[in-house]
């Protein structure tokens, strides 16, 4: 895998599949987004983020059980690769360098 590289919604993707761990799967992450974030997400969008990241290697998924409750379809859970997780702490860095590198100059109006 190459340089990691996020955009700002598969950050935040990533960041809820970690929060989730073990219970994360499409309806679940777009319920703890628009929670958290008070943003409206789209199952497509969803959906297309999530292949989007486990085909770059951020993530990973395998199928749980199947149950009576969804006609007997499984749900595909998430969670987040050793590769993913870099690319998270990479991210987490360079944001937190730009925060430190803001003189306090620039917040006195």
């Amino acid at each position: 895998m190459g340089q990691s590289y996020l955009g700002e919604f598969e950050e935040v993707v990533l960041l809820t599949v970690a929060i989730l761990h073990g219970e994360a799967y499409g309806i679940a992450i777009i319920d703890e987004m628009e929670k958290r974030l008070n943003r409206k997400v789209s199952m497509g969008a969803m959906q297309t983020a999530l292949r989007r990241l486990e085909k770059k290697g951020y993530l990973t998924s395998e199928f749980g059980e199947a149950t009576k409750v969804r006609g007997g379809k499984r749900k595909r859970y998430f969670s987040v690769s050793n590769f993913g997780k870099k690319a998270l702490e990479d991210s987490k860095e360079k944001r937190l360098g730009l925060w430190a590198a803001i003189p306090k100059l620039a917040w006195e109006s």
